[in-house]
């Protein structure tokens, strides 16, 4: 839309403004990059207003997918998490207007900051404040109401007060005494493990908690989205032990990592009844939660992790390499290493997941985004699939929802592009993770986004069946009484949702297919592709020293 279509002039020829123009330019104050949305009335003219601005907009095909890639970007960047939605017209409130619906009221449940401007002056501050409220403390997103009719609605230009985009979020220090009291208790550790949550990760403490971890000899643990703060391929990196290292720990240093389900909520028998927790987070209120630690430490992960550093040099201290904590730590690790191995080893057609993640780790470039979502596909190839680089790993995380991965893949494949031109994005999904934002396809071919979408296809969620057990359930039963609710059509060609749209698609089913059709989707740099892995659609993990959260007799 023309500058012309979204300013005029007043009846004395001041300058006026579109409310839509005043969003845009306020957003663009607040060094606003993206913009991720589905449009239609009445926000299409915010964002061709935020295009003329410089502000890169995203169009996607869900507004699942848009929130999922925007938090993405604000993960990656540090930015903020902004929610724009259009409402109804002022004048239409409580009459039944066009999805009337308490926005404002139904997002402060969910968002740091909810809110409508009373006016398009207002507008400015509000952003101003959303986004402050967004980034400082612990980041989370934020929603801003707009009423049809402030979009296309004119003001003065010169009543319109712009917001200096707002200052860094303040560093925050942990209380000296808690400092010297975590040290003492690290110190008397006898099996001590540290965890690097996806906190540590947001407050690029990788260069403290590196020195830490080197300089004290200590084991560490990453959670899903911290891996990479450290390499997975550090040697004190204890993944390969992960239930034996949390088991039998005695001090366990969270550096932004919650005890919540995916901690197993710091409870036995995943943990020693008597272990002592030393908790380092922003958030005071997650202090404490579920677990009485024994040190809190709150305040920047980074600056307190520099803190702790300064406290040990004081008076030089390594955990000692020689310990038969580590030696118990390593010998686990071989044995459990030497299991996937030997599944990875298996020649068998369909392959297994192991087989599948072996052959893709030894071709994925060491500084690439691994994009991941599906149950086993994203747990299992979360303990192959290596990260080197912070941040370079997105998943589903804490909430576990499907449909985040290509909205993530879309996100960091911008942010490749604009900040580490060559970094390449590997979007690993499940078959039926897939399936919940699957026509982002479309969106990753319209902007010819060269990511590479590795799609695990086992016919099912969790597990599936092949086709002749297919057939013959379904020989005398209608499917929907005759296929069982985890089964999805057997052999589906995924590969040609890419085709359809410009992009190379692959159909794998042996070992050789994939590292041939793997080679080539890395090599090309021009276009997007997606590579549909078969395998044996009852592959599951290896042996599991401790069952899920839940039971089933599935």
């Amino acid at each position: 839309m023309p500058d012309s279509d979204l300013q005029g002039r007043g009846e004395e020829g001041e300058k006026q403004v579109t409310g839509a123009k005043v969003i845009a330019q306020a957003l663009k104050e607040q060094d606003v990059l993206y913009m991720f949305g589905v449009v239609g009335i009445p926000v299409t003219e915010i964002a061709m207003a935020a295009q003329e601005l410089g502000i890169r907009y995203i169009g996607m095909r869900n507004e699942q997918a848009a929130c999922y890639a925007a938090s993405a970007v604000g993960y990656l960047t540090g930015r903020p998490l902004l929610v724009i939605g259009g409402s109804s017209e002022r004048n239409q409130e409580t009459m039944g207007a066009f999805q009337e619906f308490p926005q404002v009221e139904a997002c402060r449940l969910y968002s740091k900051f909810s809110a409508r401007p009373s006016s398009i002056e207002a507008i400015p501050i509000i952003i101003e404040k959303a986004v402050r409220s967004s980034i400082y403390g612990r980041p989370g997103a934020c929603y801003i109401d707009i009423p049809a009719d402030f979009v296309t609605q004119l003001v003065n230009a010169e009543a319109v007060k712009y917001k200096a985009c707002c200052l860094p979020p303040p560093i925050s220090m942990a209380d000296t005494s808690a400092v010297c009291q975590a040290v003492s208790v690290i110190r008397s550790a006898r099996q001590p493990l540290l965890i690097i949550g996806k906190g540590a990760a947001y407050a690029r403490a990788e260069e403290n908690i590196r020195k830490l971890v080197e300089q004290c000899k200590l084991p560490f643990l990453p959670t899903p989205m911290g891996k990479g703060v450290v390499p997975d391929n550090h040697p004190n990196c204890v993944a390969a032990a992960r239930s034996r290292a949390l088991q039998f720990a005695d001090v366990i240093v969270l550096f932004g990592a919650r005890l919540n389900w995916i901690l197993h909520f710091g409870l036995p028998p995943r943990y020693q009844p008597d272990v002592k927790f030393i908790q380092v987070d922003i958030c005071a209120e997650e202090l404490g939660n579920n677990v009485k630690p024994a040190v809190t430490l709150l305040g920047d992960i980074n600056a307190v992790t520099r803190q702790l550093l300064e406290q040990l040099n004081k008076t030089m201290w390594q955990y000692p390499p020689d310990s038969t904590w580590w030696g118990t730590l390593r010998e686990k690790m071989t044995s459990n290493e030497a299991a996937s191995k030997e599944l990875a080893s298996q020649k068998s057609v369909p392959m297994n997941y192991y087989t599948v993640f072996y052959n893709v780790q030894e071709q994925l470039p060491k500084d690439c985004f691994v994009v991941s979502e599906g149950a086993n596909t994203m747990d299992i190839g979360r303990t192959v699939l290596h990260n080197c680089l912070p941040r370079h790993r997105l998943d589903a995380g804490t909430f576990g929802t499907m449909g985040v991965g290509l909205g993530f893949a879309i996100a960091a494949a911008l942010v490749a592009k604009d900040r580490s031109p060559g970094q390449r994005v590997i979007c690993v999904e499940g078959d039926s993770a897939f399936g919940f934002s699957g026509m982002e396809v479309e969106t990753i071919c319209r902007y010819n986004l060269p990511i590479v979408i590795l799609v695990v296809n086992n016919n099912g969620i969790y597990q599936g069946f092949n086709e002749d057990t297919w057939k013959e359930m379904l020989k005398f039963r209608d499917a929907t009484v005759g296929a069982p609710p985890m089964c999805l059509l057997p052999n589906s060609h995924y590969e040609q949702v890419m085709t359809a749209f410009g992009g190379k698609g692959y159909f794998v089913q042996t070992p050789e297919e994939l590292q041939k059709s793997l080679k080539q989707a890395l090599a090309d740099t021009t276009k997007p592709s997606l590579i549909n892995i078969m395998i044996e659609p009852q592959s599951a993990r290896k042996a599991q020293d401790f069952h899920w959260l839940t039971r089933s007799n599935m």
